[in-house]
């Protein structure tokens, strides 16, 4: 007499294809009974309240506000036009000689401007008091001729 070929690996294997396959037809089957279809237009739709969340129940039109499209502001907000030729006052916040730049908190308007080494006419320190004309840089904004106060 033989030997089986189906060894115990074999066998496993094989119950544990037919269970998948069972749980994937029972699935199928569970997907069919709950589906969606044949749903009425007004049960699929959905409505934005006037906080923004949404909801099954269409917006009341007596609280619709009216805004008019140029009150939207899209992107960076308008700068007031400063001449950039003019002498600045600000306070030195950071400075890193080794990496040879920083940063100058304009007084006037708490803005922070960059500053390189190569704009100093002497040697800076943080919390220095400076004035300093400014030039529009590669990034924004960059300090020049900075001199203490």
């Amino acid at each position: 007499m033989g030997r089986s070929t189906e060894t115990f690996s074999k066998k496993e294997k094989e119950k544990a294809r037919l269970k998948k396959s069972k749980d994937k037809k029972e699935k199928a089957q569970e997907r069919k009974a709950n589906a969606g279809k044949g749903k009425s237009l007004e049960d699929m739709m959905a409505y934005i309240d006037e906080n923004g969340n949404i909801t099954s129940t269409p917006p009341d039109p007596s609280k619709k506000i009216r805004i008019n499209a140029e009150d939207i502001q899209i992107g960076v907000a308008k700068q007031l036009d400063l001449p950039h030729d003019t002498v600045r006052t600000g306070v030195v916040t950071f400075f890193n000689e080794s990496k040879g730049y920083g940063f100058i908190r304009d007084l006037q308007t708490e803005e922070s401007i960059f500053v390189h080494i190569n704009a100093l006419t002497e040697p800076l320190k943080e919390n220095t008091r400076v004035t300093f004309e400014t030039e529009q840089g590669q990034k924004g904004l960059s300090a020049i001729k900075v001199k203490k106060k």
